[in-house]
Parts: C-alpha cells; sequence; structure tokens
C-alpha cells in the first residue's frame, strides 16, 4: 500500500465546494465555548459536505484564529449563520421542513445506533456547551433527542468527536440507505 499524494484525492476546490450538492443536514452549535471546538466541527462538516452550521450565542463565529487551526480553511467552505437564540434557529429550520434533534444524554433519547432517517430527509442536530450540554428548553423544542452509547467512566465526549460520531452514523446511512 502506498499513501497517496493530496493531488491524487481530487478534493474540491471552495468554488466547487460550494456549488456542489450537499447532504441536507444542519448542524447546531449551541453556546459552544471553545474555538477550537468549533474549527473542528466545521471542518468535518467540510469533510461530510453538509448543508449548514448554524452558530448560537456566544460560539465563536469567523474568522477567528484559533478557529482557524483546526478548521483549516473550512470555514471558506460551509455555509454558516450566527444566531443569538435557538429557538428562532428551530424555528427558521422547521419553516424549512427540517426535523431536529439534540444530541444529549436524556430521558426518552434515542440510541445512536438505533437511529434512522431517511435518505434526504432535512436534518439539523443540534450540540451543546462543553460543560452543560444542550439547554433543557432546546431539548423540549426538539422533534427527538439522539444519544451516544459509552461504557466508561467519563459522562460524555469532547463535542468535536460527539459531532464526528454523529455525524459518521447519519451521513453512512444518508450514503447507503437501499
Amino acid at each position: 500500500m502506498r499513501k497517496l499524494a493530496n493531488a491524487e484525492l481530487k478534493r474540491l476546490n471552495v468554488e466547487e465546494f460550494k456549488s456542489a450538492e450537499k447532504i441536507p443536514i444542519t448542524i447546531v452549535l449551541e453556546n459552544v465555548r471553545s474555538a477550537l471546538n468549533v474549527g473542528s466541527v466545521f471542518r468535518t462538516a467540510d469533510g461530510f459536505r453538509l448543508e449548514k452550521i448554524i452558530l448560537i450565542g456566544f460560539t465563536s463565529t469567523p474568522p477567528n484564529k484559533e478557529m482557524h487551526k483546526t478548521a483549516l480553511g473550512a470555514t471558506d467552505t460551509v455555509t454558516w449563520q450566527h444566531l443569538n437564540d435557538t429557538r428562532e434557529a428551530m424555528f427558521e429550520l422547521r419553516s424549512r421542513g427540517y426535523k431536529i434533534y439534540a444530541v444529549e444524554q436524556a430521558e426518552q433519547s434515542v440510541m445512536l445506533n438505533d437511529f434512522t432517517r431517511l435518505r434526504g430527509e432535512k436534518t439539523a442536530l443540534i450540540f451543546g456547551n462543553e460543560v452543560t450540554g444542550v439547554e433543557q428548553e432546546t431539548i423540549d423544542a426538539s422533534d427527538g433527542v439522539i444519544e451516544i452509547p459509552q461504557f466508561g467512566a467519563k459522562h460524555s465526549f469532547n463535542i468535536a468527536v460527539s459531532a464526528g460520531i454523529v455525524l459518521w452514523h447519519v451521513v453512512n446511512q444518508e450514503l447507503h440507505e437501499k
């Protein structure tokens, strides 16, 4: 086996990415403290060619030096929007036909391995603050809650890791649904 050179990967340039068809998934980051985490989510959204990221409240917005360290240019490719309030984002998403899911540990949550969505279904995934998680008011207003199964001593994953895990599962369903 030989590692592929970047030129062999046939990646899209910024303009090609912007005009390419996207997977109809929007990520909502609710009051995420770390610009490094936000940048990592941008890079993941680019890698999966997702539709959009909505940044809520005090979540860092581009341009941001710390965010750039982990986004590696993805803030130039992924469409993003900043809103002050999650309810405003949810209203906008619902008016455009999105199903909205909070990613959190909650009563009546659906374990990620049991979560399914239909190919092409407009889906918004809300990830919360590194300490407090997704706000209860947001959970109450969501169409459902997705929980990542965990088996260790710690009670949570890093937000960027959580986004990667959930997005891989959801995008994999999009690509492989029969």
